[in-house]
């Protein structure tokens, strides 16, 4: 504008004083409403007008202010809706070119020369503006997307944690019921025996004595396990075989019956989880064999271990 070869130098002072004052008038109104939620709000119309009463007297005195049209286009864009920005877009076109005419007098080359450049520019503008609002639009959704995408991502999450901690409380329960509930019961009824023993059995009331007091240290042993989330306490360092032979002993201790184990095939490891579930199985048939079939009945627990494939 400094440089244009015409009109005289004050008016191109004036006209660029006037485009430079958009600059502070952009940072004060211009980029809190673009990076604002209120766009296309209040806030967004009146720092377009601003610009535009800025932008209209520089242009009518100097035609190469017309330039700055490519920078107000995107913002009218972004911060209006299509319409508006279409019909305030024709402003910035129309009424400099209108008011250069008047106030200049051109020749009428010239003047169909501006008025060429002047249909250019709004064209360009209008499809650079368009294209800003498609990508405005693409970049909202993408952001909804991502919004609903991660609260999915957060509700799986809850959801997961809550899955695992049901499924933790069932695998807890079950345990318990299979080691410490099991433990305790043996316990009460040792203890009940002890009772009728004390008086004419001693020797016998103090093996009980003794096996609770096993039964005691294993089940805490089970605690522990249970709460580290390990393998059981009876094979721990220890066969299958070894895990159930113990376990027939305190059911034989416990009761007074006979219980014995009989091991057929191939004795091997197995995954851990194989024996968790026979060591457990075993456990229950004892607990129900003892509730439902008495103290005095004999029991034999048999391992067989099926050929290796």
């Amino acid at each position: 504008m400094l440089g244009a070869a015409e009109p005289s130098w004050p008016p191109r002072v004036a006209a660029a004083a006037l485009v430079g004052l958009t600059l502070p008038w952009y940072l004060w109104a211009g980029r809190p409403a673009l990076l604002g939620d209120t766009a296309a709000g209040a806030p967004g119309r009146r720092y377009v007008l601003g610009a535009v009463l800025l932008f209209l007297p520089a242009a009518v005195l100097v035609g190469e202010t017309q330039l700055v049209t490519f920078a107000l286009a995107p913002q009218c864009f972004t911060l209006l809706r299509l319409g508006a920005a279409l019909r305030v877009l024709g402003v910035l076109g129309a009424v400099p070119y209108a008011g250069w005419v008047l106030v200049w007098r051109p020749p009428a080359s010239e003047a169909g020369f501006r008025l060429l450049l002047a249909a250019a520019t709004f064209a360009f503008a209008a499809f650079l503006g368009r294209w800003t609002i498609r990508i405005i639009g693409q970049s909202r959704e993408r952001a909804a997307l991502i919004a609903g995408l991660e609260a999915g991502r957060e509700e799986i999450a809850r959801l997961s944690a809550a899955h695992g901690a049901l499924a933790e409380r069932e695998r807890m329960s079950r345990e318990i019921h299979d080691t410490l509930a099991q433990g305790f019961t043996s316990l009460l009824m040792l203890s009940q025996a002890v009772e009728s023993e004390l008086d004419h059995d001693p020797p016998r009331a103090r093996r009980h004595v003794a096996l609770m007091t096993r039964t005691a240290r294993e089940n805490l042993a089970e605690a522990r396990a249970l709460v580290a989330g390990g393998s059981p306490a009876d094979l721990a360092g220890g066969s299958l075989a070894e895990a159930l032979g113990r376990l027939a002993e305190r059911h034989s201790g416990e009761t007074g019956a006979p219980a014995r184990l009989t091991v057929t095939g191939t004795a091997r490891p197995l995954p851990t989880a194989h024996e968790v579930v026979a060591l457990r199985a075993c456990q229950e048939a004892l607990a129900n064999t003892r509730k439902h079939a008495g103290d005095a009945v004999p029991v034999t627990v048999l391992l067989e271990y099926a050929p290796t494939p």
